[in-house]
């Protein structure tokens, strides 16, 4: 009797044993149906075995093994499961967790279909002069459908502006199209020779680092491809690209965040016109992310881009791996699985044998320690591609009087780089309009109810908002405490400063780009349109807008309120400051004029600032690097956290001592540090505290983890949410 176990989406660290008489191996890694407790859950299938542990009147049976779509391979399964090891989560999460939503459902998977508009013979005799005026997206549409006599696609004719979803209705409405629903083929890998179009001549140094590239043999070979802002690591991918699509074989490139996706997408599409491009990330509907997974895992799509979730997409012709701005902690999961996408990445490349790059400008001191040490080889990239490095001086805020929060030589700045018709960017890593609502009168300020955190004032709106846990309220008549009707607002955020702006610029065409102005579907896409088309004079914005974006006629950047980073306690503060400002300051002179950039700081001579204008990345990083060996941090030690959460503090932090306690019992070369409240010590109403264990060796904390994570389980009650956070970014 055959017996499978089988992965389940709960939170236990075992696997499931069943009965499955007409399961075979070819089955492992297939969904399949089970029974759980009274319900019926989706689970996959891991190993097949010939016996169980278990009394056999205890085993349940399977209830079917859904073979419509291919079983995860081997390689897949392997990943997920070091995965699992490695952040000590269990398997079952893991394994379900990388699957499109629709795979994690019973339904067994019905013929994939796609809406399609195509013209009626009424549309087609629609005279396009007739509709001249303020119809130019009905105009592109007609254009588009009439060059197709089978139709186009309703997610391609959507996304060619925000107005096309109500184009279409009305052109459907009038009877000039007609909708109809067509099943989609499966996807099939292809081995035909697939035409790309060449890219711009190569610099002396990106060619240098493409002739790199190609010089090394087949196999595991990690490359830090160190390249400053606008030095052209995005063609160099590209070259790589093709190199590899040219042996057949499939790319995975990831990028960090979501906005960054439209924008390199299109380069990519432009680039390799005849071959198949889909994208991953939480942006796409239920249909659309299975689509382009299954794509992925037939081999039919050559280049696969995605965030952080992508690194677990099955490929089975898998031949180069790409993570851009690998330094992004974007690439680090912060809450369930914790895991690190960028390191998962590492580790499928040498499982694979192949190739791996990670681009940045400032790499994360970890990958750039071990291109000291010569682990990863090495390929810098210092010149801009067609344009000089910005300017970047530090404007003295103790010696200038600030107005809102600017200095009169950033607004003289400004001034000037409207009267030469250019465009500026005011970088506030604060969305609001304030970030603390106070009285002068009694020191209160505006806190948030359930968490340790300040309520930010939204002028607009007219609300007090909480941006960790969504709490919002009105914005009190009077001080709660003591009366006083003259509530002052203090510091600056985005709405502020647009605030500001608007008053000494009247002129001025603003446009405010954070979380809250690009919430509606289609805003982000709407404005990028007006920046490139110069509708807009002055940009403010958070770091949304700090990262891969190239607009021509950006001259001038302004930052405000840098050296809130320096007070950090977190020990990767300093190393994050310098990337983020890096990424903005390589918005400015993109194009033919130098670019400004004006650092508004108390600080002006702080060697960050210094390394900065210097634009010598390495250098810094060579100084926090001796100065992590000194203090004994990362990467010269190995750290996990242990969180805990519960609804008291009191319960949170007895069960780390106690924690404490059981690990010091464990033989190992380990450091346990005293339990204390998490940086934010109350969220959602829920207390959270954590302790640090930290080792100079990697083996040797992960002996002691194993260990401890069997009497963590014993340990743990009902009252205590508690996970391990291996790696972790943030203490």
């Amino acid at each position: 009797m055959s017996i499978v176990r089988v992965a389940l989406d709960v939170p236990l660290p075992t696997l499931f044993d069943y009965r499955a008489t007409a399961a075979a191996s070819e089955d492992i890694g297939r969904r399949v149906l089970v029974p759980f407790g009274k319900k019926i859950a989706v689970g996959v299938i891991i190993e097949l075995a010939s016996t169980t542990s278990l009394p056999m009147q205890r085993v349940r049976s399977v209830l079917s093994i859904l073979r419509d779509v291919p079983p995860l391979p081997s390689d897949v399964l392997a990943l997920l499961k070091f995965c699992s090891d490695y952040y000590y989560h269990p398997l079952g999460e893991v394994v379900l967790n990388a699957l499109p939503t629709r795979l994690r459902r019973r339904q067994t998977l019905k013929p994939d279909t796609a809406s399609r508009y195509r013209l009626t013979a009424t549309g087609r005799a629609i005279d396009a002069a007739s509709l001249l005026g303020r119809a130019t997206v009905k105009l592109e549409l007609l254009r588009l459908l009439r060059a197709a006599e089978d139709g186009i696609d309703e997610v391609s004719l959507r996304s060619i502006a925000p107005r096309a979803a109500a184009a279409l209705k009305t052109m459907t409405e009038h009877g000039w199209i007609e909708r109809v629903a067509v099943t989609r083929k499966a996807p099939q890998a292809s081995t035909a020779v697939l035409r790309f179009v060449p890219g711009p001549a190569l610099t002396n140094e990106q060619r240098a680092a493409v002739d790199s590239l190609r010089s090394v043999d087949a196999g595991f070979t990690p490359w830090l491809l160190l390249g400053v802002t606008g030095s052209g690591k995005t063609e160099v991918y590209l070259q790589w690209v093709a190199d590899t699509l040219a042996c057949g074989k499939q790319i995975l490139l990831l990028v960090p965040e979501i906005n960054l996706t439209p924008q390199l997408e299109a380069l990519v599409r432009a680039r390799f016109p005849e071959t198949v491009l889909v994208s991953l990330h939480s942006g796409l509907n239920e249909s659309e992310r299975l689509h382009n997974w299954l794509a992925a895992q037939s081999g039919a799509a050559g280049i696969v881009l995605g965030t952080r979730l992508a690194v677990f997409t099955p490929l089975p012709r898998l031949g180069f791996i790409i993570v851009d701005e690998e330094q992004d902690s974007s690439f680090k999961q912060t809450d369930g699985l914790r895991y690190s996408a960028r390191d998962l990445a590492l580790w499928r490349a040498k499982q694979r044998a192949i190739p791996i790059v990670l681009g940045s400008a400032t790499p994360a001191l970890e990958t750039f320690h071990k291109a000291l040490n010569g682990n990863y080889r090495t390929l810098a990239l210092t010149q801009r591609v067609n344009a000089m490095p910005p300017a970047i001086e530090c404007v003295d805020t103790r010696r200038e009087p600030l107005l809102d929060g600017m200095s009169q030589a950033l607004l003289n700045a400004l001034r000037e780089t409207m009267k030469r018709g250019e465009q500026s960017l005011i970088f506030i890593n604060r969305r609001g309009f304030a970030p603390v609502l106070m009285c002068p009168s009694c020191g209160w300020t505006s806190g948030c109810e359930r968490c340790s955190a300040k309520l930010v004032l939204h002028l607009q709106d007219q609300r007090l908002r909480c941006h960790h846990c969504g709490h919002q309220e009105r914005i009190p008549t009077a001080c709660p405490q003591c009366g006083n009707q003259d509530l002052k607002p203090l510091g600056q955020g985005t709405q502020r400063i647009d605030s500001a702006l608007a008053r000494i610029f009247p002129g001025a065409r603003i446009l405010r780009i954070d979380r809250d102005s690009t919430r509606r579907k289609h805003a982000w896409h709407e404005m990028r349109r007006q920046i490139h088309a110069q509708e807009v004079d002055i940009l403010i914005g958070t770091q949304i807008l700090a990262k891969g974006h190239d607009f021509p006629q950006l001259n001038l950047v302004g930052v405000i309120n840098a050296d809130s980073s320096l007070y950090s306690t977190d020990f990767r503060g300093s190393e994050r400051l310098f990337a983020l400002l890096t990424q903005v300051a390589g918005r400015a002179g993109r194009g033919a004029t130098r670019g400004q950039v004006l650092i508004q700081t108390e600080f002006p001579a702080h060697a960050l600032y210094q390394a900065l204008r210097r634009d010598d990345y390495p250098a810094f990083a060579k100084e926090l690097l001796a100065e992590r060996k000194q203090a004994g941090f990362p990467p010269f030690v190995y750290q996990a956290v242990l969180r805990a959460e519960a609804l008291r503090r009191e319960t949170a932090i007895e069960f780390l001592i106690h924690a404490a306690r059981d690990g010091a019992k464990i033989e190992g070369a380990v450091t346990i540090y005293d339990p204390v409240p998490a940086s934010m010590s109350r969220r959602a109403g829920i207390e959270r505290a954590q302790l640090t264990v930290q080792s100079r060796s990697r083996p040797g904390l992960h002996a002691f983890l194993r260990a401890w994570r069997v009497r963590l389980d014993h340990a743990a009650g009902r009252k205590v949410r508690w996970a391990l956070d291996v790696d972790p970014l943030e203490l």
